[in-house]
C-alpha cells in the first residue's frame, strides 16, 4: 500500500521545500495566534498542575470541563493515553511542559475576529468552576513558580527535551516549564515574499521583544530585567534559537532555510506509539543513515521545523516569536502590529531601509541589551524605543488603509493604541501592567494576578 504523501519517505532533498510551496497562497492576507498563559491558584499561589493533586485540581479535570461544556473534542498521543490537546474547528488549545494553556486560534481576516476568538476562550476559561480560585495570567515568565514547584505535562517529547536542553545552555528547563508568549502567524505568497517577510519579522523581533517585555518577575522578586523570558532564550539552544544569520545576506533563499534546518539536530521520531531519542542526529545524518531501520519522512520534516526556535520561523506559515505573554486584551497589538508591517508593502520597504539595514550583529547586540533595557536598549546610532516608535507610526497607518471595520465602525488600529500609548513614554507592556507594584505589598499575590490577569 503506498503511503500518504505526509508518510512518505523523503527521496530527496527537493522534497523538503514541499511543506513551504504547498502554503503559498495568491493573495496572503490572513492572521491567526498563539497565545499562552499562566494558571495560578489565588489561595496559595500555586502553579497548575497537569494531575489533580490533594490542593488543587489540574488540567485533567479543566479538559474534562471544557469538552463537556464547550464542545472541545479532546486528543491523546495514543489510545489510552491522557488528553494533550483540545480541538475545536480550526482552533485547538495545546499545553506547554509546565501546564502553561496555549490557544492556538483560525486563520482570519483581520484582528476583531481574533479578539472575538481569544474572548470567548478567555470567558470559557473563566467561567470553570470546577477550578475554584484559579486565576489565568498574561507575563512573559512565572512569577511565583520555581522548577521545583511544577510537574511536567506527559508529553512524549518532553523527557528527551528534558534531558537534552541542559546540555545545550543553562536556560532549557526555565524555557520550558516558566515561559509563556504570544505569537502570530502569517501568510506568504511565494518564496522571494517568504524570505522578505522573514528577513524584516528577524530584523524587527528585538522591538517587539522590548514592546512586550512582561516578565520583570523572578520566584517573586523583581529581577531588574525587563524580560527575564527573553533572557532565557538567550541560553536554551543557539543550535536552534536566534536571528538566523544567514536569512539577513541579500539573495537568501527557501534553500538556506531548508540547509540550516538540517543541521540543527532532532529532538523525537515518532512510530505509532514508539518514541525514539533522536538528538545525536541531524535531519541531514537521519536522511542518510536512518535511526533504527526507520527512514525519514515528509511528516518527520514538519515535525521537525516545529522544533526550530528562532525569533521568526517558517513552516506552513511565518510564525514570528519572542514576545511575552501579556493579557488578553493587550495582546491583541501584537497582530495590530506585525498585520501593519508584513501585509503592506510601504511598511515592509521603511522595515527594510530602516531597521533590516542595521545588520544581524547590531539586533544580535541588541538582544541581551533589551531583556534588561528594554526601549532604552542602544541599536547602531539610536535606541530600540525610536526605531519602535517609527515602526508603531508606520503600521498605524498601514491599519487605516486596511480598513478593516467592527460592527462598531472602528478599525484595527484600537488593538495598537496601548502598544503606541506606551512606547511613547518609553514603556515596554509590562511597565503598564505592573507599574507600581511591589513584592511587599499588603495582598501582593492578589494584586499581581489582578494586574495581569488574562
Amino acid at each position: 500500500m503506498t503511503p500518504p504523501a505526509h508518510d512518505a519517505p523523503i527521496t530527496s532533498e527537493r522534497d523538503l521545500f514541499e511543506v513551504f510551496e504547498r502554503a503559498f497562497r495568491p493573495r496572503a492576507t490572513l492572521v491567526g495566534i498563539e497565545a499562552e498563559k499562566f494558571g495560578i491558584f489565588e489561595s496559595d499561589g500555586a502553579p497548575l498542575h497537569y494531575r489533580d493533586d490533594a490542593r488543587h485540581p489540574g488540567v485533567e479535570t479543566l479538559f474534562r470541563a471544557l469538552t463537556e461544556r464547550y464542545g472541545w473534542t479532546p486528543e491523546a498521543e495514543k489510545p489510552g493515553a491522557p488528553p494533550l490537546m483540545l480541538v475545536r474547528g480550526m482552533a485547538n488549545i495545546t499545553l506547554e511542559p509546565g501546564s502553561q494553556f496555549e490557544l492556538s486560534g483560525s486563520a482570519l481576516d483581520n484582528v476583531h475576529a481574533v479578539w472575538d476568538e481569544v474572548d470567548t476562550h478567555r470567558r470559557e476559561l473563566a467561567s470553570l468552576t470546577e477550578a475554584p480560585g484559579l486565576r489565568w495570567v498574561g507575563l512573559g515568565f512565572a512569577p511565583f513558580a520555581k522548577q521545583d514547584d511544577l510537574d511536567w505535562v506527559p508529553k512524549s517529547r518532553y523527557p528527551i527535551m528534558r534531558a537534552y536542553l541542559p546540555t545545550r545552555g543553562t536556560r532549557g528547563l526555565d524555557m520550558m516549564r516558566r515561559t509563556s508568549t504570544v505569537q502570530a502567524n502569517f501568510d506568504f505568497t511565494s518564496e522571494r515574499d517568504a524570505m522578505r517577510k522573514l528577513r524584516v519579522a528577524l530584523g524587527a523581533s528585538v522591538i517587539a521583544t522590548a514592546l512586550f517585555a512582561a516578565s520583570p518577575l523572578y520566584e517573586g522578586a523583581r529581577c531588574g530585567l525587563k524580560s527575564y523570558r527573553a533572557h532565557v532564550w538567550l541560553d536554551t539552544d543557539n543550535d536552534r534559537a536566534g536571528l538566523l544569520p544567514f536569512a539577513w545576506r541579500d539573495g537568501a533563499s527557501l534553500g538556506d532555510y531548508v540547509q540550516h534546518a538540517l543541521d540543527v539536530p532532532m529532538f523525537i521520531v515518532k512510530r505509532g506509539a514508539e518514541v525514539l531519542d533522536a538528538t545525536k542526529y541531524t535531519f541531514r545524518r537521519f536522511m542518510a543513515e536512518g535511526i533504527d531501520g526507520h527512514r525519514a519522512t515528509k511528516a518527520d520534516w514538519e515535525s521537525h521545523l516545529k522544533t526550530l526556535f528562532p525569533e521568526a520561523r517558517l513552516q506552513k506559515t511565518l510564525e514570528v516569536r519572542g514576545a511575552d505573554s501579556v493579557p488578553a486584551r493587550l495582546s491583541m497589538a501584537l497582530p495590530a502590529l506585525w498585520l501593519g508591517v508584513l501585509y503592506d508593502d510601504a511598511v515592509m520597504s521603511f522595515a527594510e531601509e530602516r531597521i533590516v539595514s542595521l545588520g544581524h550583529d547590531a539586533w544580535h547586540a541588541a538582544r541581551s541589551r533589551v531583556a534588561r533595557e528594554g526601549l532604552l536598549a542602544p541599536v547602531g546610532d539610536t535606541t530600540v524605543g525610536a526605531l519602535a516608535r517609527e515602526l508603531l507610526a508606520h503600521a498605524d497607518s498601514a491599519l487605516a488603509r486596511r480598513a478593516k471595520l467592527d460592527a462598531d465602525g472602528r478599525d484595527e488600529r484600537q488593538y495598537l493604541a496601548p502598544l503606541v500609548d506606551a512606547a511613547e513614554r518609553n514603556h515596554s507592556l509590562g511597565d503598564v501592567i505592573l507599574g507600581g507594584w511591589d513584592p511587599s505589598q499588603p495582598d501582593a499575590l492578589r494584586a499581581l494576578l489582578d494586574r495581569a490577569a488574562y
